[in-house]
């Protein structure tokens, strides 16, 4: 019996010293994937340390560079900052572009459901984008930034959009732009004159006479005066698809288009452009002009012809309350009316007494 209690007590002992080394060697084994385990969750921190102290370190050095370059070259820096400004702001009208075209290949919207503000950045975006591919690829090249700053510094009107023009710039350079579309204004109104003499009715003749005497004249026609000679515009002489070669290239300058181009390209671009102005103009309606900010009414005017920077913004919008008042009663036949109303609603707006 004692020998059976000591043979138990033996296989016990030997139970227990095998099941104390096979824990040491499960924990020995265990033991690294938790540290290999805490080192893959330390390297993690450690990248995302130093990605946070590379961004520190390139604002910190931007913020030199910008604070060296307002000290020692003021001009440098506000051509520097235009330039850092209006890329930003060239993608961010990108993406909301983006967002649209998105929106309208998802849902089938078309142009025509599209709200006012939607349509006029769709416009303005495609517009500024032709003119601004070329100086986003030369800003590709390294060290390449510095040939755009002379670039904006001689030539910032002709090759630069206004993302990238100082807001003293945006202000002079629509002066000269204006001053550059009135220039004809006076030749398109002798040219409808020479035309007046081809229609037969002698009552439309006149009308049509008169309306570019009073122009001529300084004085501003009436909505009512102008609404007379629609039928003119819907077919020969004066339908957009009948106009000489000389008046379309007068009135493709109106809207700073190249005239430099065959007359059935420039007849194309004007049926777009036109079309394009019709819908912004319903697409106004329906939203109503006293939505727009003081300063969307006064580039809605200013794309509508008027030299909106030189009147008050009660002016403005008794103008483009004008301009809406015709062009909802405009047939899509009758476009080239409206086309002409970029003479004869602004060329003396608002004083009557600029004689050409």
């Amino acid at each position: 019996m004692a020998l059976s209690c000591l043979r138990l007590a033996n296989h016990m002992s030997l139970t227990r010293l095998w099941s104390v080394r096979s824990n040491s060697k499960i924990n020995a084994l265990c033991i690294p994937c938790v540290c290999h385990q805490s080192r893959y969750y330390s390297t993690s921190e450690v990248r995302r340390g130093a990605v946070r102290f590379a961004t520190s370190k390139l604002e910190w050095a931007k913020n030199k560079y910008e604070g060296f370059l307002k000290r020692r070259f003021p001009r440098f820096y506000v051509l520097h900052r235009t330039l850092v400004e209006g890329f930003k702001l060239l993608f961010q009208d990108a993406k909301e572009v983006s967002q649209i075209k998105t929106k309208m290949a998802s849902h089938g919207v078309t142009y025509e459901d599209l709200s006012y503000r939607e349509l006029e950045k769709v416009r303005q975006f495609r517009r500024d984008l032709i003119k601004a591919i070329p100086l986003a690829l030369i800003s590709i090249p390294p060290f390449a930034n510095y040939l755009v700053f002379v670039l904006m510094y001689f030539f910032p009107r002709q090759l630069l959009i206004p993302h990238f023009w100082t807001p003293k710039q945006q202000a002079e350079y629509r002066q000269v732009y204006h001053s550059l579309r009135a220039q004809y204004h006076w030749p398109i109104l002798k040219g409808l004159q020479q035309v007046s003499r081809q229609v037969e009715d002698s009552q439309l003749q006149s009308r049509l006479d008169h309306l570019c005497s009073k122009v001529q004249t300084g004085a501003n026609p009436k909505v009512s005066e102008i609404l007379a000679v629609r039928s003119l515009f819907s077919g020969p002489p004066l339908g957009i698809n009948r106009l000489s070669v000389d008046q379309m290239r007068q009135i493709s300058s109106l809207f700073f288009l190249t005239p430099r181009l065959p007359g059935f390209l420039i007849n194309r671009r004007l049926l777009v452009h036109a079309f394009e102005l019709t819908l912004l103009d319903r697409a106004l309606g329906r939203l109503g002009p006293h939505q727009l900010s003081d300063s969307e009414v006064r580039q809605a005017c200013y794309v509508r012809g008027l030299n909106s920077d030189s009147v008050s913004i009660k002016q403005c919008r008794e103008w483009l309350s004008q301009w809406l008042q015709i062009s909802s009663s405009l047939k899509e036949s009758e476009v080239s009316l409206l086309l002409h109303c970029l003479v004869f609603l602004s060329a003396n707006y608002p004083n009557d007494g600029n004689h050409p």
